[in-house]
């Protein structure tokens, strides 16, 4: 199986944080996605990469699963052993080299690589290896888990979904407001049936890239241009939300850079309900190019004052 390094598709390091990967996702993903890159293959190639790299690195679980198999994550997921087939009585053996090892009880064996689970969990199969790569079956669920994507427009006014669930019936489903990456929703009944118990249907939620704003915790950030007169004697500027357009006052003097805050304009916060994050604005000042001689005339007279 081909190895893919998720680290270095989005330009981490092995022990970035949550909030390393958070960054680096919503940075290239603004970069290449599909509505900035219209019929480009490449940008559509490389967000699906990113977005791949993004669904394992973000949940916990996949991440430690990946780190401990690298190209044999997947195998362990769907419950194929990796190098092998499954023996049976409890034991765990492995091949290296052409030589097989028996390294005990599975029971033992488990709870020291995987921190749990035993013969009673994992029906008492053996385990078989190849080198330092192994991997579990899991044990039988009638749950099941799908990726449900929404809008920023989506996080901030809730959505309603209508999906089909494992009795492959129609079913409306409710995201309330201030749904984060990461987040389910549990829809109860909707799993599939396993040992004649029918699981529940849970939508993790991904929030897809908006071409305007980034999320910050509650916030949420954009980048304004602005002329250099605004930014120089101060002015109006018009600016879009998601809940529509507002005007924003730039103070006199304000350099490239500044950051101006926009009170209530950001997502729901999630520690304290019915509040909203802020719109933090950062000013881009646009310098004038191919000035007139009047211009280049008064920027003259600004130089000779020492300005």
């Amino acid at each position: 199986m081909e190895y893919k390094d998720y680290y270095k598709t989005l330009g981490v390091a092995k022990n970035a944080t949550e909030k390393e990967i958070k960054a680096a996702y919503r940075r290239l993903a603004r970069k290449v996605h599909p509505d900035v890159n219209p019929n480009n293959r490449q940008a559509e190639a490389r967000f699906k990469e990113i977005n791949e790299a993004n669904e394992v690195l973000s949940d916990p679980e996949k991440r430690r699963r990946y780190d401990q198999l690298g190209a044999d994550w997947r195998t362990y997921e769907s419950g194929v052993p990796a190098g092998g087939g499954w023996g049976r009585g409890g034991r765990v053996r492995v091949k290296v080299g052409g030589f097989e090892q028996d390294l005990g009880g599975f029971s033992d064996f488990f709870r020291t690589f995987f921190g749990g689970g035993g013969p009673e969990a994992w029906g008492g199969d053996d385990v078989e290896g190849s080198g330092d790569v192994f991997a579990r079956r899991p044990a039988a669920s009638a749950d099941v888990e799908r990726e449900l994507a929404i809008s920023l427009a989506e996080v901030l006014k809730g959505a309603t979904r209508t999906i089909k669930g494992g009795s492959q019936r129609t079913v409306e489903v409710k995201i309330p407001p201030g749904m984060r990456d990461g987040a389910r929703v549990r829809v109860s009944g909707e799993g599939s049936t396993s040992g004649g118990r029918t699981g529940d249907l849970y939508l993790r939620v991904r929030v897809e890239p908006n071409r305007h704003f980034a999320v910050q915790d509650d916030d949420l950030t954009t980048t304004a241009n602005v002329a250099l007169t605004t930014a120089v004697l101060g002015g109006d500027l018009d600016l879009p939300t998601l809940d529509g357009r507002v005007n924003l006052k730039v103070p006199p003097g304000s350099p490239a850079g500044r950051v101006l805050r926009v009170k209530g304009q950001g997502l729901p916060r999630q520690a304290e309900r019915g509040a909203r994050g802020d719109l933090l604005v950062t000013l881009a000042v646009n310098l004038p190019t191919d000035l007139s001689r009047r211009e280049r005339e008064l920027f003259d007279e600004l130089r000779a004052l020492g300005r």
